[in-house]
């Protein structure tokens, strides 16, 4: 019974969520749509808390920017935006490819998730993002915490060809990310190659290539959190 019941509220609020929100077209419609940029994506928790990190020399990472946050950043100079969170038709998108265009910022797009790993065809299109992309420029999700995170660290590792550690650091606490949940499965990525490396260094590029099997972290990553919550 109470799953049912679970289950219908879960649907009624998603399909809230969806009924509006996708219509910049007109003043009320603006205004209905940052209603839903807001409170239904949550932008009023990021008014005043950004996420805003450095990376490394003219890369930066934060959380869903604004209108408002990206007409400051193209006036600190950010020249391009990467956004982790795929394309959309509701308003966090929409205003972000609005404002973007006016301002000449570039937007690219690849949809990253919170808690499964990449293919490596994705992560082979975003190197080619982090290379190509003209600098500086900041890459987002929505909250900066988990898909920032991951990303920050492949471009530390495929880009800088920083140490392990120092990539493993851009999934922390300080940046609300929480390895014990779900999205423990991006720190459970960035473990297994740092452990293959201290027994065996391998670059982390080579690793990728021969190595990298996201199905089998997931297995491993699963059936270790099986054991600590059994345990």
């Amino acid at each position: 019974m109470l799953p049912r019941i679970w289950k219908f509220l879960e649907d009624r609020e998603r399909a809230w969520r969806e009924s509006f929100g996708d219509d910049i077209s007109t003043p009320q419609a603006r205004q209905v749509a940052m209603r839903h940029f807001n409170w239904v994506d949550h932008g009023i928790l990021r008014k005043r808390w950004t996420n805003f990190a450095l990376v490394s020399d003219g890369v930066y990472r934060s959380n869903q920017p604004s209108p408002e946050r990206l007409r400051d950043y193209h006036a600190r100079g950010i020249r391009a935006v990467l956004n982790l969170r795929g394309t959309s038709r509701y308003s966090y998108y929409l205003f972000e490819r609005e404002t973007c265009d006016k301002l000449g910022l570039e937007l690219a797009d690849i949809n990253l998730s919170a808690t499964e790993l990449p293919t490596l065809e994705t992560i082979n299109r975003l190197e080619t993002l982090f290379r190509t992309l003209p600098r500086p420029f900041v890459m987002h999700c929505k909250s900066g915490a988990d898909r920032a995170g991951f990303a920050s660290a492949l471009y530390l590792l495929l880009i800088d060809g920083a140490p392990i550690e120092a990539a493993q650091k851009q999934l922390s606490l300080r940046f609300l990310h929480l390895k014990n949940t779900s999205k423990g499965i991006l720190d459970h990525c960035l473990e297994e190659y740092r452990r293959r490396n201290a027994a065996e260094p391998i670059a982390f590029r080579d690793w990728l290539d021969s190595a990298y099997d996201p199905s089998g972290m997931k297995r491993r990553f699963d059936a270790r959190r099986g054991r600590n919550k059994a345990g």
